[in-house]
């Protein structure tokens, strides 16, 4: 079983999560064997959190009761508030996760948290564009490893930028193997796309797996 855990903070960018966690969470278009999925918000204390959208969460656990191994996922999230110091017991946490073989995506401002640890120093990464990470963490040495895209892979780390939030979620899900490959495809497209041939596609994936 996949444990995903989210982190949350004030003035989480609603929206970067929106597409993986709801499809990893229902898993209204897992493939028939696919491992079943745990997800949990976790957090520095367990007080409300607030979105940036007004949302309030709050969370399921804390940084000590992560468990770290190869079936775990860290989700980073963007938001306003990653240089308050508090947070910086996760950003530790994400690099015992990559040390493990566990599972790190970050995605905005959560890039950033990564860079000023030093954690995308040697790994392929992306950000909110060239010269982003400079800006905003002086210690940010990586610049050599920085893909320019909307969102980059690289083994267990996945990182994306504030508007690469889909084609994010298309490779947290491709590295999880939860769908399809076919499914995983059509969906993306439809919602990269909007057009119907693309929906039509992704409820045929459907109906042929179920029929195997």
């Amino acid at each position: 079983m996949f444990t995903i855990y989210v982190y949350v903070l004030d003035t989480l960018a609603d929206w970067e999560l929106g597409h993986v966690i709801s499809e990893l969470n229902s898993g209204r278009f897992f493939k028939k064997d696919a491992q079943c999925v745990s997800l949990k918000t976790v957090s520095f204390a367990k007080e409300p959190v607030h979105t940036m959208g007004g949302l309030t969460i709050i969370p399921d656990c804390l940084i000590n009761d992560i468990i770290v191994n190869e079936t775990s996922v860290l989700l980073l999230p963007g938001a306003d508030t990653w240089n308050d110091p508090k947070h910086g017991a996760i950003i530790e946490k994400a690099g015992e996760f990559l040390a493990l073989g566990a599972t790190v995506c970050a995605i905005c401002g959560a890039t950033a948290a990564l860079a000023g640890f030093g954690l995308l120093d040697n790994r392929p990464h992306t950000s909110n564009g060239p010269g982003f990470l400079e800006m905003v963490s002086p210690c940010y040495k990586g610049q050599s490893f920085y893909v320019d895209k909307p969102s980059a892979a690289d083994n267990n780390l996945i990182t994306a930028s504030s508007t690469g939030a889909l084609l994010w979620a298309k490779q947290i899900i491709e590295r999880l193997g939860v769908f399809e490959t076919k499914t995983l495809e059509a969906w993306y497209d439809y919602f990269n796309t909007g057009k119907p041939e693309h929906f039509f596609a992704l409820m045929q994936t459907l109906s042929s797996d179920n029929e195997n």
